[in-house]
């Protein structure tokens, strides 16, 4: 698939309404996973905030389905 190198791993609890929450945004932008709508999600919360995200690939270029003009889908 892609050459990322993801090593290390993150656990997390999230209540009921949070993951569906969670869902809901990733299903909407079809996202490929929750895994990849979780880092997306993490990565504007930093810039944001004024942190430089981590190189690498965006999570939006994991998409499943394209938009209306052949771009990634709503990301």
């Amino acid at each position: 698939m892609t050459d990322l190198n993801r090593g290390e791993r993150l656990q997390i609890m999230l209540t009921r309404e949070e993951l569906d929450v969670v869902d809901g945004w990733r299903f909407r932008r079809h996202m490929p996973s929750r895994a990849a709508a979780v880092r997306e999600l993490l990565k504007r919360g930093l810039l944001a905030e004024g942190f430089d995200a981590a190189d690498g690939r965006p999570s939006r270029d994991f998409g499943i389905t394209e938009g209306p003009h052949g771009d990634p889908a709503d990301a």
